[in-house]
């Protein structure tokens, strides 16, 4: 065990609302005793008499013996449980009321409320998974697209620690044979050799090299997108926003400049999560509002990793243009989105700059163009080429490859200039505690709580 788990936690692990279905779930030392407690199966025998992971139906009952409700039960004894403990769940029906009454129940007899991703740490400290397959257990609930979801799955079976275990075990093994071949120069020891080494440590650059060049997409796969709609007033961005929300979040009139301040909403296009920014159109402000409302926009724009630059098409480009155009330019990329082409066309393609990677003509307003815009968007952010969960998701995982990969540069270079075996190690342990910092093998108490604190309550 890797963690003091001495009490028993509880706490309500599906929503607030009413539902078909409820669950309690319990771990800890007293979790199967709680249960024989407040949990009476149909057959007489005590919950405990029950084989694990068994579904048992009887009543839920309080302290005065009357029944809560007919439910379910089940058990699992550890270590063979999601937390490496005893553990119990119930599955009531889905009343707030019932469940509130159950979990008070369970607080009379001894367990306490368990705390935002409490479950799931003590599953970590308890060795039944690292701390990247954790991480990918609140991706997966927070997963908005189907790629997002069938990563996060494949980090939760383990696929970056696979990734990176073959590396720090051949760091062990170096650290191991330097240490025997200095400890015991009698014995029958295989003389230490950097040079010996030399050709796994390209392996293990080349290999975490490619891992860390997953780390954009994954970024990508996990928080979508951010996508600025710009362009002057009245080109339609609003439109276009609901167009991909398919629903009327922005307001949309003939009047120019209706939005004066950024409206944020998720969408997925073409398999892909965009976080939009619908922008203040672009122009010479004439008010303190407006002034704010542009400067937000040109922000929001730099900040995204897709600008969609939407023009009029029933008009021809204008200097009022100009300011799109500029900001198009400067993007880090950017599709042109020629709007109104259920109108007579007056705007030229053709004259618009090569700084698009796309030019999509499209009716917002009538919905025609969609499928255009999403295979340019998906074309811009492809699906990873890597295995599903062999991408890292998160500024933490890449940090810690970083400097794992930092630190085998460093012992590869030292090796190329000659420089003595113990300096060399120095590297190389380093690059062995960032890969124990990602999977968790080492890591900072700190860091371990701030992690599990993006979960909710029950997981």
């Amino acid at each position: 065990m890797r963690g003091d788990s001495m009490d028993t936690i509880a706490a309500i692990a599906t929503g607030s609302a009413v539902s078909a279905i409820g669950i309690v779930r319990v771990s800890g030392p007293q979790a199967i005793a709680l249960m024989d407690a407040v949990f009476t199966p149909s057959d007489g025998k005590a919950m405990s008499a029950h084989p694990d992971r068994k579904l048992v139906y009887g009543a839920l009952h309080g302290a005065d013996g009357a029944a809560l409700d007919y439910c379910l039960c089940t058990i699992s004894r550890a270590p063979h449980s999601y937390t490496g403990e005893d553990t119990a769940e119930l599955q009531c029906h889905g009343s707030p009321v019932v469940l509130s009454e159950a979990l008070g129940e369970l607080f009379r007899l001894g367990a306490r409320q368990a705390g935002p991703g409490e479950f799931t740490k003590r599953a970590f400290l308890n060795g039944r998974m690292d701390l990247t397959e954790a991480e990918a257990v609140i991706d997966v609930i927070e997963a908005e697209s189907a790629a997002a979801v069938k990563n996060a799955a494949g980090q939760l079976a383990g696929a970056v620690t696979r990734r990176t275990e073959a590396v720090y075990d051949m760091l062990t093994d170096m650290a191991a044979h330097f240490a025997a071949a200095l400890d015991y120069p009698d014995e029958d020891i295989e003389p230490f050799e950097l040079e010996n080494y030399a050709r796994q440590l390209d392996e293990a650059i080349a290999g975490l090299d490619a891992l860390m060049s997953t780390f954009e997409r994954g970024r990508v796969l996990r928080e979508g997108v951010r996508v600025s709609l710009i362009g002057r007033p009245n080109v339609g961005k609003s439109s276009l926003l609901n167009a991909l929300l398919g629903y009327e979040r922005a307001i949309v009139t003939d009047e120019p400049g209706t939005t004066r301040d950024t409206i944020e909403e998720k969408a997925v296009l073409g398999g892909v999560l965009l976080r939009l920014t619908d922008t203040a159109g672009l122009r010479e402000a004439g008010g303190e509002v407006e002034r704010l409302g542009v400067r937000r926009a040109l922000q929001a724009a730099e900040d995204s990793d897709l600008v969609i630059a939407v023009f009029d098409g029933s008009e021809p480009l204008t200097e009022r243009d100009e300011e799109t155009l500029a900001v198009a330019r400067r993007a880090k990329r950017a599709i042109a989105v020629v709007n109104k082409s259920d109108l007579h066309q007056e705007l030229d393609s053709a004259l618009l700059p090569d700084c698009f990677a796309h030019t999509v003509h499209m009716s917002a307003r009538r919905l025609r163009g969609l499928d255009a815009l999403a295979a340019a968007v998906r074309e811009l952010f492809p699906a990873p080429e890597a295995p599903a969960g062999e991408i890292l998701t998160n500024a933490r995982q890449a940090d810690a490859v970083r400097r794992a990969l930092a630190s085998l540069r460093d012992a590869r270079d030292a090796i190329l200039e000659g420089v003595p075996a113990d300096a060399v190690l120095t590297e190389t342990e380093q690059a062995q505690r960032a890969l124990g910092e990602l999977n968790g093998r080492t890591v900072a108490d700190d860091v371990t709580d701030r992690i599990f604190s993006r979960f909710c309550v029950g997981k």
